[in-house]
Formats: structure tokens, C-alpha cells, sequence
């Protein structure tokens, strides 16, 4: 479980490189909710999945084709889109860019895979 600060730097969490073009950066988080900032490269691709957590993304930067239950919308910078639990969802990155991606309840898959 996460430390209890009430301030998360950036410069001082690991970023973790998951392969084909894509890199993970977990950031605040408790067992009801976690912010995770992703890096995509041009073309990566977030491959179609679900999961039972809500989930809402913000588009940082760059240019995404996401697609949730089978609906696609290309999405620039400012944009953001919201996932119920049990939807499937993907993203195709069209320019390299970074998406802040919130859970709630937090990914415990991702602290202990």
C-alpha cells in the first residue's frame, strides 16, 4: 500500500518500461484510487482489455484512437473519455503523446502483478 504523503514528485518514482513503445509511471494512489501518468510512442498500441475498476483518462499530449465498447473517437490534448467497469477498451497512440490515466478502485495488479 502506498506511503501516506500527502505529496507525490514526479522525479522521484520509477517509470516502468512495458514494451512496444509504452512506459508507466504510477503516481498517488490508495486502495480507492490511483492516478498512473503512460507514455506512448507513435503507434503503440494499448491493446483491447477490460477490467472491474471505473476508469477516466485524460489526454496529456499527443493523439489517440480510443475506442471503448466498440465506439472509436480520435482524441487530441485536452480530451479525456470514462470506461464503466467490465467495457472493453483500447487505445492506438497516432502521436507519440501521454495519457493520465485514473482508476478507481486503485489497480492492484499493478502494484503486485
Amino acid at each position: 500500500m502506498p506511503a501516506t504523503d500527502a505529496f507525490v514528485l514526479s522525479q522521484d518514482v520509477e517509470i516502468e518500461d512495458l514494451g512496444g513503445g509504452i512506459k508507466r509511471q504510477i503516481l498517488a494512489f490508495d486502495e480507492h484510487l490511483m492516478v498512473v501518468r503512460v507514455w506512448f510512442d507513435e503507434g503503440s498500441i494499448g491493446y483491447v482489455h477490460k477490467h472491474p475498476h471505473t476508469q477516466v483518462s485524460y489526454v496529456e499530449s499527443g493523439e489517440f484512437e480510443i475506442q471503448v465498447d466498440g465506439q472509436k473517437k480520435l482524441l487530441k490534448a485536452g480530451d479525456s473519455f470514462y470506461i464503466a467497469p467490465h467495457l472493453e477498451h483500447g487505445a492506438v497512440c497516432k502521436k507519440a503523446g501521454v495519457l493520465l490515466d485514473t482508476f478507481s478502485p486503485y489497480r492492484e495488479d499493478f502494484i503486485n502483478p
